[in-house]
């Protein structure tokens, strides 16, 4: 009996695995890419960046992605890379990922110094983190700032210089010089900030220090006037009198109606900056 029963139970558990087989063979065409089959398959480098410039201009950040991680992947060579890799950039900074497209714009930089679109490269690569230091703003208003916090602001600067100094009339330079002048007074007041938050600990040593580097980095902002006058209460805080005199001088020289001595480092304003438009 067990012999007649074993090409039964044989032909069983083949018929089984290839059940199995087919089945899974089915879901993973299926869930391929989640919608059925990639209608994209084998369609030349110019309708898929054409796909992807659509889902750009409409907005739809992520199925631009997926277009241009497409492009990229099947033509890696050329002219549709390049494209690809500079729009991944955009659509990356575009959707809130700001490490993606960091990564996307610095490995075009790299891998094509000489292009003709490396001024926007840089223009967006400032884009980026100036997006980025806008939430370093909003978070002034709280008590612990670090070095961390001004540091996407700087690389949006540098960003922005690379483009007005390698590119002075290029369609990109004014607005980024714009950001620039901008960038420096969020800065020199974040410096401010944080000398604030070292005075207010008693560390009047950093807090010196701090508001000694925005007096001389950051001489035409308007964050001097309250820079020199930590630096002045930070010395007398410290016993150096010579010090606190010779700030104080320069701090009543330049500023006469300053409203700080009567008021205190209490009442520096914290609505000095405006949202950029």
């Amino acid at each position: 009996g067990m012999e007649k029963r074993m090409p039964y139970l044989t032909w069983i558990a083949a018929t089984r695995r290839a059940l199995v087989l087919i089945t899974t063979t089915a879901l993973l065409a299926a869930c391929g890419t989640g919608e059925g089959p990639d209608i994209t398959a084998g369609w030349p480098p110019e309708k898929l960046y054409a796909d992807a410039r659509d889902e750009l201009n409409s907005g739809n950040w992520q199925q631009a992605i997926k277009q241009l991680e497409k492009l990229e992947s099947r033509y890696p060579f050329g002219k549709w890379a390049q494209q690809a890799q500079i729009d991944l950039a955009y659509a990356n900074y575009k959707e809130g990922d700001r490490a993606l497209a960091l990564a996307a714009v610095d490995r075009f930089m790299k891998l094509h110094p000489n292009h003709s679109q490396l001024d926007y490269a840089y223009y967006l690569k400032g884009l980026i983190n100036f997006n980025e230091q806008q939430g370093f703003m909003a978070s002034l208003g709280g008590q612990d700032l670090s070095e961390r916090d001004l540091r996407a602001a700087r690389d949006a600067f540098d960003a922005f210089r690379e483009v007005v100094t390698r590119w002075p009339d290029g369609r990109y330079a004014d607005d980024a010089r714009e950001r620039m002048r901008y960038l420096v007074n969020t800065m020199a007041q974040g410096e401010v900030k944080i000398a604030r938050y070292y005075f207010d600990r008693a560390a009047y040593v950093a807090a010196a220090n701090r508001a000694e580097s925005v007096v001389k980095l950051y001489q035409q902002t308007p964050a001097v006037e309250q820079a020199l006058y930590i630096l002045m209460i930070s010395y007398e805080k410290l016993g150096m009198t010579d010090l606190q005199q010779d700030a104080e001088r320069v701090f009543k020289t330049n500023f006469p109606d300053s409203p700080l001595p009567r008021d205190g480092i209490a009442k520096i304003d914290r609505k000095w900056y405006q949202f950029w438009k």
